[in-house]
Order: structure tokens, then sequence, then C-alpha cells
């Protein structure tokens, strides 16, 4: 069954939903900047996580917070091109709309960054003292 020129075959097994979704990461990863940053900081992250020797309830956190953001940067992503496609020229209820859609991803970066501090402050400042 198709539905406009996109065609749903690829979704009636769940190894082509695998595989759609994963096409859709992977045009993210390599379209958005944005996404290529928040990965270079979950890396970061989970850098950290191993060198410090983080509990399994803050590597909880870490995983949570880190897919919290980057789906909100997919969803950024596939919001703006949808909004781009609807609407090509300039519209300002279409700015908005991309506007609120990055706001999405700005406070879950925001609260990944205070969750990280919170877990890795004290790791750092224990690193600190006893380096000192």
């Amino acid at each position: 069954m198709t539905t406009g020129k996109y065609e749903r075959k690829a979704h009636d097994s769940l190894s082509g939903s695998f595989s759609v979704a994963i096409r859709g990461l992977f045009r993210v990863i390599v379209s958005e900047r944005n996404m290529k940053i928040h990965l270079v900081m979950a890396g970061a992250a989970v850098l950290l996580g191993i060198l410090f020797a983080i509990n399994p309830s803050e590597w909880l956190a870490v995983i949570i917070l880190t897919g919290i953001v980057l789906a909100a940067e997919c969803i950024n992503a596939a919001t703006e091109q949808l909004v781009d496609m609807v609407s090509p020229e300039f519209n300002e209820m279409a700015g908005r709309v991309k506007d609120m859609a990055a706001g999405a991803v700005l406070v879950t970066a925001v609260a990944a960054v205070a969750g990280g501090l919170i877990i890795y402050l004290p790791y750092l400042l224990a690193w600190l003292r006893s380096a000192l």
C-alpha cells in the first residue's frame, strides 16, 4: 500500500521498520550540525562516566538524558524539514513552529547539562583535590 509518493512497504516487517528508522537517524547525523555537537557531548559524557566509574544510577541518568536530547534533535530536524516542505516561502507562523521545536531541544540540552553537572562535578572536584 502506498500513501502519496512515500512507499510504506518498508514498514511491513519489523526489520523494515528498523531499517527505515536507522536510515532516518543517519540522515539527521549527516545533515544536522547540532546533532553532531550533541553526539560529541554524549561521547564526552560516556568517557567521563568510564573515567570516573560512575555508579549504575548515574549511568541510567546519563543514558536517559542523552537519549532525550538526541531524540529531541531528531524531532526538531524532522519538524524543520516538514515546515520547509509545507511552507517553502517565508511564513511567520512557520518560523514560530521551527523556533518552538528548537526551543524544545534547548530545554532538553540545558537539563542534560544540569544533570551532567550534578553527576560529574563531585567526581571532578575530588579528582582536582587529589591532583593538588
